[in-house]
């Protein structure tokens, strides 16, 4: 087994934590054990993002580096008399991905094991077994027999359901097997830009921040951002792995420790070119390795920052990553420590001139 050395036991804290879309305590305070020693004021926004703030010239430009602490799960939303689970998806699940997995609920009383399961193939006509199962025909097995039982367990409509997953280095030791990779992953690079900024000179005031609630539409991002109002904007993300069997380049470019991403466009933003073009010339100067990508659908925080009052300069800088959306995510490390540092390298040469001087030519 691998010894964890202090950045993979950040990472395991982070990925281990349960936070669902609103019910990211236990992430926020992971983060904020984490980033605290590298900010001169840590506080949350009315609805419960987490924001560090660290000076380094109080007029200068304020620079938001946001990931989210919320990760997809489910709510319990009903228990029948038999003691099954009836459940809501709280973000975007797809339903092959769910059946048979593991899975724990977050009690009053606490926690409480539960596996996911449907009707058995071996009753269902053949027509019905070459179909997906309907999320809507699932439900969870806490093994109770009853209502009353599961309820003496805590179990309450309302209860977060986390994925179960322990974190995992694998063989090839750069290879990170995690639940939540979307997005703490995201964290973890707020909290080491944070770190890699603490004796560094430069003329900006940074914002790390987690924001809350963005897989069910970035809405932690847009209250966080109005509160800190920042002159620049850094999303940071999961994006897709385009190096699995079956994926085609016109699908997915991207290749797992080739570098972060920087997305060119996606269903909520179309990146500032300025700022990208900045950015890449940094990690150009600095011989940081880095790929570009663009997403159909789908979003970032920066979605929501780039919107801010009357518009701020916004770029998603992402970490492709395997299986997204599912019990467990796969990532490289060096695409992670090599965005840690492109991030931090930009906003060492970020000042209120540079900032001015950005386009959109």
């Amino acid at each position: 087994m691998t010894k964890l050395d202090e950045t993979l036991t950040m990472l395991k804290d982070l990925t281990d934590a349960k936070g669902i879309p609103g019910n990211e305590k236990e992430p926020r305070d992971v983060m904020k054990k984490y980033i605290t020693p590298f900010a001169d004021e840590v506080f949350t926004d009315g609805l419960g993002s987490l924001i560090a703030k660290k000076v380094g010239k109080a007029d200068g430009p304020k620079v938001m580096v946001a990931g989210h602490l919320d990760e997809v799960g489910f709510m319990i939303t009903h228990i029948d008399d038999r003691g099954f689970l009836r459940f809501q998806t709280v973000g975007g699940w797809w339903s092959q991905v769910m059946l048979a997995q593991r899975v724990t609920i977050v009690t009053s009383k606490g926690d409480v094991t539960g596996v996911i399961g449907s009707k058995p193939p071996h009753i269902l006509p053949p027509e019905a077994r070459k179909k997906p199962v309907d999320i809507k025909d699932m439900f969870i097995d806490v093994g109770a027999s009853s209502r009353e039982e599961a309820q003496e367990w805590g179990v309450r409509p309302g209860d977060q359901v986390v994925p179960y997953f322990e974190f995992t280095v694998m063989n090839n030791e750069k290879m990170l097997l995690a639940k939540a990779w979307d997005n703490r992953i995201g964290c973890a690079i707020a909290i080491d830009v944070m770190k890699q900024l603490k004796d560094a000179d430069h003329p900006n005031v940074v914002y790390g921040v987690g924001t809350v609630q963005e897989e069910v539409g970035l809405r932690g991002a847009k209250t966080s951002a109005n509160l800190i109002q920042p002159d620049i904007g850094f999303g940071v993300d999961v994006g897709i792995a385009g190096d699995t069997p079956g994926v085609t380049e016109k699908e997915a470019l991207s290749k797992m420790g080739k570098g972060p991403q920087i997305i060119l466009y996606d269903a909520s933003m179309v990146s500032h070119k300025g700022l990208r073009d900045f950015v890449t010339g940094v990690a150009d100067e600095m011989e940081i390795p880095y790929q570009f990508d663009s997403v159909a659908g789908g979003g970032t925080d920066s979605g929501a920052i780039h919107l801010t009052a009357q518009g701020v300069p916004a770029l998603s800088i992402t970490i492709a990553t395997r299986y997204i959306h599912s019990h467990a995510a796969m990532l490289h490390r060096d695409d992670y420590e090599n965005a840690v540092k492109l991030i931090a390298e930009v906003i060492k040469k970020l000042d209120a001139d540079t900032v001015s001087r950005l386009t959109f030519d």
